[in-house]
């Protein structure tokens, strides 16, 4: 089924909104490098396992509607017409005046008309995280939104979450305080992790150590712990990330950024030497040979692909950013994550847990002003 897409101009801001339907993905299949091929791949390998889930998939009718007819999955799939794409070289900005025709506009739109619970793309992230803010505005008490990962690591899940992972290079430490409250949010909805833990990333886990904003914070998170319903674990260290000691990682968006492309690509490189190892002679390829099991799990274990998708934390509604260069394996990765929070209800839990903190916050800020 196709349908063209309608822009909801009413007044008002997304909770006037329709209730979303939460087994419902609206899929921006624009803007990766792969193309709109490995989208609907993706979203059919998905649709296969996930059966009480559907699509709402938006781009040029033209281009999609023959991949649609050769998927298996193409009556849980519905067509939404927007002719135009967000290129990764557009600016923000002129996506925000331009915009309003493309997939990724429309992908947003079905989340903000309560057509469904969460919206993935591929696409520009900067023209994503504006499109997002403007259409679906931020949360009660969030002043900076923010990108939480999911990093491979020792716990039981096999993740942990960090964020800033590259929305806002800024982020003191009001800002810190309500990333970890929105970081154990996702982890509790995410990995089903009851009581989550909670680390600050610094230079040293030593309490004297750090930015002045980070000590402030640190006092902050551990002050909101009992409100958040989370464990507080004090400050972590780089070498944490992939710890067992510690479930959500929290720092600015700068330092997450750096931290999340410098673990991709190293767990590129590690792949990269393996083959070449096991490559150099007859003796060494044997050994691969023999080992293949092995390898082959500790291949998937370290695939980035396994972790694609990164969630955009603070705003009202979800939104998954998938790597622009996933293929189908990614996207599938992507939309199990997007599902798995939108079964969950999980914009409005975390809605509810950051206002609540934002309130108690105010009060203490104004009992404060009439003490002194």
């Amino acid at each position: 089924m196709t349908r063209a897409r309608q822009d909801s101009e009413a007044s008002g801001g997304p909770a006037q909104q329709a209730v979303a339907k939460h087994g419902v993905i609206s899929v921006d299949a624009m803007g990766g490098d792969m193309g709109p091929a490995a989208v609907v791949a993706g979203l059919s390998r998905f649709l296969a396992r996930a059966t009480d889930a559907s699509a709402l998939l938006h781009g040029p009718a033209a281009t999609l509607q023959p991949l649609l007819d050769k998927s298996p999955a193409k009556s849980r799939i519905t067509l939404v017409d927007a002719p135009d794409v967000v290129a990764m070289t557009d600016k923000p900005s002129h996506v925000m005046r331009h915009g309003k025709t493309t997939s990724m506009w429309s992908a947003i739109e079905a989340v903000r008309n309560g057509e469904a619970s969460v919206c993935v793309s591929c696409g520009n992230t900067g023209a994503l995280m504006a499109v997002s803010m403007i259409r679906l505005r931020k949360a009660e008490g969030v002043n900076r939104p923010a990108i939480a990962c999911l990093w491979p690591s020792r716990n039981s899940a096999g993740f942990n979450v960090m964020l800033d992972a590259g929305a806002d290079i800024r982020a003191d430490e009001e800002d810190l305080l309500t990333y970890a409250l929105m970081g154990a949010s996702y982890a509790r909805n995410g990995l089903d992790i009851a009581t989550p833990r909670v680390g600050l990333l610094n230079v040293g886990t030593e309490e004297h150590k750090g930015r002045a904003e980070l000590k402030v914070a640190n006092d902050m998170i551990r002050d909101a712990a009992s409100l958040g319903d989370y464990e507080y674990i004090g400050f972590v260290e780089g070498g944490d990330l992939p710890s067992a000691r510690v479930d959500v990682i929290v720092t600015d968006g700068f330092t997450g950024n750096i931290a999340l492309k410098t673990g991709e690509g190293t767990a590129t490189l590690i792949s990269e030497l393996l083959r070449g190892a096991f490559m150099t002679n007859i003796f060494s390829k044997f050994a691969a040979l023999m080992a293949s099991g092995s390898l082959g799990r500790l291949r998937k274990r370290i695939d980035p692909r396994r972790v694609n998708g990164g969630v955009f934390l603070g705003l009202n509604g979800t939104v998954v950013k998938s790597h622009g260069s996933a293929d189908a394996t990614g996207i599938e990765a992507a939309l199990g994550l997007a599902h798995q929070l939108g079964k969950s209800g999980f914009s409005d839990k975390l809605a509810a847990r950051v206002a609540s903190a934002a309130a108690i916050a105010q009060d203490a800020t104004n009992n404060d002003a009439a003490s002194s």
